[in-house]
């Protein structure tokens, strides 16, 4: 029986990394297709949420049967309960990524406002941490979570100076640039709150480790 505890604990882990891949492809394509401008892209990550809503139902179930068949006790119990906690952050990224989508479809007929510099950056950015995180995750690494949670601060500054820039230098000046400004000013948000969930993944991380609870608490995390 413990054996196959075990087995099912692994199929598990496995699960949640699927979950993250499918949420960072997200994250990557939906902002492809703010560059490239391109409908047919936007529309492919929005009808793929539809997978990994089904794979988060999934791995929650399969966190429950865990608990009611095995009714596991410390280190394992902080995993199955992390990883649902996990769960529900990915599908929410993968929510973010959708929404981001869904306001390339409103410009991409117009021309950008601007070139795209702090955009991709900040997405560059999402995407290292939510690789590192789910990468703690798996492999029990409290300095990788660490790593993440401490980034978060450059998710903000780049998301401020965006929004700094859009709203000084262009909405201010000429109103009529606020339609094409909007969206921008809303992917970037989305792209900062993806960061946030992030952040939410590698803290439940290190509380599953060390059953310590950084939240709220970064003085906790030296």
């Amino acid at each position: 029986m413990e054996r196959h505890f075990d087995e099912e604990l692994k199929e598990l882990n496995l699960q949640i990394l699927k979950m993250g891949a499918l949420a960072e492809e997200a994250i990557l394509g939906s902002v492809k297709a703010l560059k490239e401008q391109s409908k047919g892209l936007a529309q492919k990550i929005i009808d793929s949420d539809t997978a990994i809503d089904g794979l988060e139902l999934a791995i929650e179930e399969n966190c429950l049967k865990l608990m009611a068949l095995h009714q596991p006790t410390a280190v394992d119990l902080r995993f199955i309960t992390t990883g649902m906690k996990i769960n529900a952050e990915l599908e929410r990224i993968a929510d973010l990524a959708v929404d981001i989508a869904q306001r390339v479809l409103e410009i991409a007929d117009k021309p950008l406002l601007k070139p795209l510099v702090d955009i991709p950056k900040l997405c560059a950015v999402a995407q290292s941490m939510l690789k590192d995180a789910i990468d703690a995750f798996v492999n029990r690494d409290i300095e990788l979570a660490k790593k993440v949670v401490l980034q978060d601060a450059e998710a903000d500054r780049l998301k401020d100076l965006v929004q700094q820039e859009l709203v000084y230098d262009y909405m201010v000046k000429d109103g009529t640039t606020a339609p094409r400004a909007v969206p921008l000013l809303l992917i970037a948000r989305h792209l900062e709150r993806i960061c946030d969930h992030t952040t939410n993944i590698a803290e439940d991380v290190i509380y599953m480790v060390q059953a310590k609870v950084v939240k709220h608490h970064p003085e906790k995390l030296s």
